[in-house]
């Protein structure tokens, strides 16, 4: 009987060391120039993000592009091969708004969306794929990856767009007069998903430093829209601290100790 009882030991022990390691789950992040950018001197947040999670917890993977808008991002493919590879208990973090206001069938881009969050479209000639295309608001695709999202078992979070350079002194409690923040805090609270307001984090940041000094220290020469390694390190800081504010996302769990 004890030879027995040693044998089923044994091999129930066998079968718990054969049990794969539990999935770990994935980050999906996905925006434009402001969060991945390939320009040299340039960064955006989603790169410096990785390192504030823990690896023994959760796979980060930056998928965001420069020049996307949230209508491009979706007709060019990619948001189908973020879907593809997506399983339940995933997240996504999303952050659109830059290049969304762009027009709609410029010849050298075609990225615009239309504006506001209503379920307006317009067919146009896209002068780039050559094809007849339905545009809608940046709201109806703020939508579109919310639903896909879910659809797929993910949970979805939509981050507002960064601040610009400020050209005049940030006070504390000051945010950027930019629709795409406002549009995308209003699909969030519609569409009950996690928000977090990158935009009013980052210009908390900014409060008592002059405009010189804000650009010197976040932002590259070449414009006021993309930062430098060190702009991408706060927005990536701030990501991390709206993310933490959360109530009821675990992706909060997921995050190496502050300071670590």
């Amino acid at each position: 009987m004890r030879l027995l009882l040693v044998l089923l030991a044994a091999v129930a022990g066998a079968a718990v060391a054969d049990d794969p390691a539990p999935r770990r789950p994935t980050l999906f992040v996905i925006g434009d120039s402001t969060v991945k950018t390939g320009t040299r001197g340039q960064q955006g947040w989603g790169d410096p993000l990785v390192a504030l999670f823990d690896p023994a917890r959760i796979k980060v993977e930056n998928h965001a592009i420069g020049g996307r808008s949230s209508r491009t991002f979706i007709t060019e493919g990619r948001w189908d091969k973020v879907l593809a590879a997506a399983k339940p208990g995933d997240f996504v973090l999303i952050q659109f708004g830059h290049n969304d206001g762009g027009p709609l069938d410029d010849p050298a881009r075609a990225r615009g969306s239309l504006r506001g969050t209503g379920d307006e479209s317009k067919e146009i000639d896209n002068p780039i794929t050559k094809k007849k295309e339905v545009v809608h608001t940046y709201g109806w695709y703020m939508r579109k990856y919310v639903a896909d999202a879910r659809a797929k078992g993910m949970t979805p979070i939509i981050v507002a767009p960064i601040p610009h350079c400020p050209q005049k002194q940030v006070k504390k409690g000051d945010v950027e007069p930019n629709r795409y923040v406002g549009w995308a805090e209003e699909v969030a609270k519609a569409e009950k998903v996690p928000f977090v307001n990158l935009n009013k984090l980052v210009m908390a940041r900014y409060a008592e430093l002059s405009p010189a000094e804000i650009k010197a220290k976040y932002f590259t020469p070449a414009d006021n829209t993309h930062t430098s390694p060190g702009g991408a390190a706060l927005n990536a800081a701030c990501v991390a601290a709206g993310i933490r504010a959360l109530a009821d996302c675990p992706l909060k769990d997921d995050l190496r100790p502050e300071g670590k």
